[in-house]
């Protein structure tokens, strides 16, 4: 449990980088001339914009929504907040944002990318603006009545408690950002990890609020790293294929340029892949092309897992020869072949001649089993281009499948 956790965590590497670097340079702002502190101060604005216009380009509407959310709380803090002399925790304007903020990126976490401005995008905005009327009519005739639940005092110690931060308001915060961080590690998007670390850039940044400069640096890495998420989706969508979650076959092409001089390429196939489809039908080869998947994306030696294309896929090794990856895919086909999958009885087909199981599958009380063949090269002096060597690992394959399949052949 605590490996297939640790190998989900690199999703939150960006948020949490961009974070660290905005925490490095706060002592270092009382040093900035006073036209950088000037331009520190409209930076949220400047990488909003920015955000924005990448958000729209790539028909993200959800990193959208968040930036208004984030740059509007941003202006309210700085027209009506900051430099004043006043208990934040009594202020209307403070406490409706530090609520409302949270609940939001935790619904637009919650809901599927459908575009900025579908219709659906169009109405996830009007509810925002609706949204944002409510609270300013609520907050403003009935603060008065409600401000001894939300300036409630838990007893909470000083180190979990941020100094300006109202508790009753941390206590829901945590909840939805348990939520968020929840969905981008089970979703492994960049969008939903952005959303994640711009919850905890404003977090930060409202209890910053007594330091222009501090406020304007978090503010400015939460719209960053909901920029960054926009363009890092966007390069998933290009690179990754969707299904498998693997580096795409483009993703591979690039990758085959950069190998250097010592390398060794692995071509994996699912055996009997088009009799499997027929059998139990598509949705069923499916899970068994993810299966597969994650099984490579385990591999050691260094191995970079791509989808070469319909049930075909290849493993990079750079720095590596053939007999040092054996045991890998040998460990890999292993896996592969000891894997039960579930089949339900309704997709059994009532044909017993097409219920048949083709060589390289098994059936045994409701369940499957299916095998990979691999063939492996590594450059030599006559392999001396990655091309040469990827077409030798898949005559390598061909020879495993004409040997009988559920073997690793060189």
């Amino acid at each position: 449990m605590f490996g297939r956790l640790a190998n989900r965590l690199p999703v939150f590497f960006v948020p949490v980088l961009l974070l660290v670097v905005a925490c490095l340079l706060v002592p270092r702002l009382p040093e900035l001339p006073v036209d950088r502190q000037e331009l520190l101060l409209n930076a949220p604005y400047l990488v909003t914009v920015l955000g924005a216009f990448l958000s729209i380009h790539f028909h993200r509407g959800r990193p959208l929504l968040a930036l208004l959310l984030l740059i509007i709380s941003y202006w309210a803090f700085h027209t009506y907040l900051l430099g004043k002399d006043l208990e934040y925790t009594l202020s209307e304007t403070y406490q409706a944002f530090v609520f409302l903020v949270p609940l939001d990126i935790a619904l637009i976490a919650l809901m599927r990318e459908r575009g900025a401005f579908s219709p659906v995008g169009r109405a996830r905005f009007t509810f925002l603006v609706v949204q944002g009327g409510i609270a300013y009519w609520f907050f403003r005739y009935n603060f008065v009545s409600v401000i001894p639940y939300l300036a409630a005092d838990f007893g909470m110690p000083g180190m979990v408690t941020p100094a300006l931060f109202p508790q009753p308001a941390l206590v829901f915060g945590t909840i939805c950002f348990i939520l968020t961080a929840a969905l981008a590690l089970r979703r492994q998007t960049p969008i939903e990890a952005g959303l994640c670390g711009a919850l905890i850039a404003f977090y930060i940044a409202c209890n910053r609020i007594t330091s222009p400069q501090e406020h304007a640096l978090f503010s400015t890495a939460g719209a960053l790293i909901l920029m960054l998420s926009v363009l890092r989706d966007s390069y998933n969508m290009a690179f990754r294929d969707e299904m498998t979650g693997l580096r795409s076959r483009r993703s591979l092409n690039e990758s085959l340029s950069g190998l250097g001089r010592k390398y060794a390429i692995a071509m994996l196939d699912v055996d009997h892949f088009k009799n499997f489809n027929d059998t139990y039908g598509h949705d069923t080869g499916d899970q068994v092309l993810k299966m597969v998947a994650s099984k490579m994306m385990a591999v050691g030696c260094g191995g970079k897992a791509f989808r070469y294309g319909g049930e075909e896929f290849t493993i990079l090794f750079p720095g590596r020869q053939t007999a040092d990856v054996i045991p890998e895919l040998e460990n890999i086909r292993g896996a592969i072949a000891d894997y039960r999958m579930a089949i339900r009885d309704a997709t059994r087909p009532k044909d017993s001649k097409a219920g048949k199981v083709q060589r390289g599958t098994k059936r045994e009380s409701g369940s499957i089993s299916v095998t990979i063949s691999i063939g492996v090269a590594d450059r030599s002096e006559i392999l001396t281009t990655p091309e040469d060597v990827l077409k030798a690992a898949d005559k390598a394959l061909y020879k495993a499948k004409n040997k009988g399949r559920n073997m690793v052949c060189s």
